[in-house]
């Protein structure tokens, strides 16, 4: 027997869902409530449920707070939350604060119960809309991080002046400075870079070199 309680602020809901899987011959829902504060007063005095279906908007607490204490006081007990949230940072803090699964109130009762059990075999349910957020967010290629370069933030803007194609006059213009200090930036250039030419330099800032 899967022991379940729900924590849920919208009545209806609720008890359309605690009927619902209170009806099936393999679960129990005896408890539940609006909030996570009574959620965790039920649970000073009660044997904890095996799951708890958890809203995250909640009078109170929000769940992903709640999911938190639960799992530090009760590790035991899985999380599925049950929302209408669906943007990214909601799944992900769920996630990371310790829920188990990731439903959307869309998901018809059938479904919530094949969840709860796919959960207690050892899954992680997530509508289908979710899983394809964590998979993109996993699948999403790391920007690519330039080598660390010595240069100089001055530097840098000659580099810039270079690939700009700007004269060591327009380059000393640009940053106001004198042409001998462009030039006695350029020699530091080539010196840090390794390199002997204009060309070489402005080479490597377009590879991301530098």
């Amino acid at each position: 027997m899967i022991n379940i309680g729900i924590v849920e602020d919208n009545v209806k809901i609720r008890n359309l869902i605690q009927r619902f899987l209170d009806m099936q011959e393999s679960m129990s829902c005896k408890v539940a409530v609006d909030s996570v504060e009574e959620m965790l007063d039920h649970l000073k005095e009660h044997e904890p449920p095996d799951v708890i279906l958890m809203d995250i908007q909640l009078p109170g607490m929000s769940g992903i707070k709640g999911i938190g204490i639960i799992k530090k006081e009760y590790p035991d007990i899985e999380i599925i939350m049950l929302t209408v949230y669906h943007d990214s940072h909601k799944i992900f803090d769920s996630l990371v604060a310790g829920a188990s699964g990731y439903l959307l109130k869309h998901t018809s009762l059938p479904e919530i119960k094949e969840s709860i059990e796919n959960l207690v075999a050892g899954g992680a349910p997530m509508s289908p809309q979710i899983a394809r957020k964590v998979i993109e967010h996993f699948n999403k290629p790391e920007p690519e991080k330039k080598p660390k370069s010595d240069l100089t933030a001055r530097e840098q803007d000659i580099v810039n002046g270079l690939v700009d194609g700007l004269s060591y006059k327009l380059i000393a213009d640009r940053y106001d400075i004198s042409i001998d200090t462009v030039r006695a930036h350029i020699r530091n250039i080539y010196k840090k870079l390794h390199v002997n030419s204009k060309a070489e330099v402005i080479a490597k800032s377009l590879r991301g070199e530098i």
